[in-house]
C-alpha cells in the first residue's frame, strides 16, 4: 500500500522519506564544505589560500571567488554554489573573467 511505509506514487517512481532526508543532508554538507574553504579569506583579517593548480602550479590568493573556480567539484549542490560565485561576479563586472573581477584584456 504505497503511503504506508513512507513511500508513495509519484509519476512513474516511488520516493522513499528516507532518502529524501539523506539528500537533503549531503546537500547540506557540500554547501557547508564550500563555505569552509573561503570563510577564512572573508573579511579585513582573511587569510591567503594556497591553492595547487590541476598543471602542479602554486597560486596564492585571498579571494574566495578565485578559490572556488579553482576547486574540483563533483556534488551537484556544491557545484551550483560556485556557479552562483561566479554569477554574482559577472553581474556586478559584466566584463569580468568569472573570478576576482579582473577585467579580460
Amino acid at each position: 500500500m504505497p503511503g504506508a511505509t513512507g513511500e508513495g506514487k509519484v509519476g512513474e517512481s516511488y520516493r522513499n522519506e528516507s532518502r529524501k532526508k539523506d539528500v537533503r543532508w549531503d546537500n547540506l554538507e557540500a554547501a557547508k564544505a564550500v563555505a569552509d574553504a573561503v570563510r577564512t579569506s572573508l573579511g579585513p583579517r582573511g587569510m591567503d589560500k594556497m591553492v595547487e593548480q590541476a598543471n602542479g602550479e602554486v597560486l596564492i590568493t585571498n579571494d574566495g571567488a578565485t578559490v572556488l573556480q579553482k576547486m574540483e567539484v563533483s556534488h551537484p549542490a556544491a557545484k551550483m554554489l560556485v556557479e552562483l560565485s561566479k554569477a554574482q561576479v559577472r553581474a556586478i563586472h559584466p566584463h569580468a573573467n568569472g573570478t576576482n573581477g579582473e577585467l579580460e584584456r
